[in-house]
């Protein structure tokens, strides 16, 4: 990692609440909000599920609010193990410590706040189970994905990408106190899904991975061959979805069929162009897995709120 580029004498330290407000805005860009937004949207419906009807809001804000702490700590641990990586992609270039703006150490003591803060809050207002499941998801996200994983595999995403199936899971036992078999299905749904999103994402920066020496699928294969790979992964995701019907009703198998309709196209048109050696645009199926997603759990929500009586009312 570069050298910090020493402050000149004449430079006046940021003051008062615009100095505030970058020390914070760079605090909470280390937990990567955006990416927490994603896993945020996948625990509520997995709790409605689980419920077998509207939980106690109170459990579910609770959730929420340990879920994105422990996801916070586990994306700014992220960002100090690859803070050379992020320096030299393009891509990740402006995140706080690639730029400096936060230092190294106050950045790992953040993260481990987090994962602490996280915990103790999970199981004094859900459960243990799930306060459990919230820590092993971090040390699996830093440990295996970011420390051992992602410099030495291509199948690094795939494997790596369990960390974030692991929200839907812990919203399930943070209800139930355990684990049941929805919940597992709504785990390889994220499982599947997480490949095909960001080995289009990382089609569109293979340059950058490459010059990073991060060993991405489309760094170390044809891009045939990433674009079939989507193709497979996306058509085990839709199958997979539909594990969940049993547990659902009409809305939420209507949605998954529509949905997953959609995103096959767009999966065999980028590999029909790719195969072809046309112009492609992978970001395009990159975004539409965001959406795809969503409104596939968005989908599990209102049919679980249709279809299942409230429960856990008053507070």
């Amino acid at each position: 990692m570069s050298s910090v580029t020493p402050v000149p004498v004449d430079t006046p330290a940021a003051p008062g609440r615009a100095g505030t407000r970058a020390v914070l805005g760079a605090y909470v860009a280390l937990t990567k909000p955006r990416i927490i937004e994603l896993l945020l949207v996948t625990t509520v419906p997995a709790m409605l599920l689980a419920a077998r009807g509207i939980p106690s809001p109170w459990l579910v804000l609770n959730t929420l609010v340990g879920g994105t702490m422990a996801a916070g700590s586990a994306n700014a641990l992220n960002c100090v193990v690859d803070a050379d990586i992020d320096a030299v992609m393009k891509r990740t270039s402006a995140r706080p410590l690639a730029r400096h703006a936060v230092p190294t150490r106050n950045a790992l003591v953040f993260g481990l706040l987090l994962g602490l803060l996280a915990f103790g809050w999970l199981w004094a207002s859900t459960n243990l189970l799930a306060a459990a499941m919230a820590v092993g998801a971090i040390l699996f996200y830093v440990l295996v994905y970011t420390m051992l994983l992602k410099r030495r595999t291509s199948q690094n995403i795939v494997w790596g990408g369990a960390a974030g199936c692991m929200p839907v899971v812990i919203g399930w036992s943070a209800v139930t106190g355990d684990v049941g078999w929805p919940a597992l299905v709504m785990f390889g749904v994220i499982f599947f899904w997480t490949p095909p999103h960001f080995w289009a994402l990382a089609m569109k920066f293979r340059d950058d991975y490459a010059k990073a020496g991060v060993p991405m699928l489309p760094v170390v294969a044809t891009p045939r061959h990433v674009a079939k790979q989507i193709v497979v992964y996306s058509w085990v995701m839709v199958a997979w979805t539909l594990l969940l019907v049993p547990a659902t009703g009409w809305v939420y198998a209507l949605f998954a069929v529509l949905a997953g309709g959609w995103f096959l196209v767009f999966a065999h048109r980028l590999y029909a162009a790719v195969r072809r050696d046309k112009p492609s645009n992978p970001m395009k199926l990159f975004h539409l897995s965001n959406t795809y997603l969503t409104a596939v759990f968005v989908a599990l929500a209102v049919d679980s709120a249709l279809s299942l009586p409230v429960t856990g009312w008053p507070f």
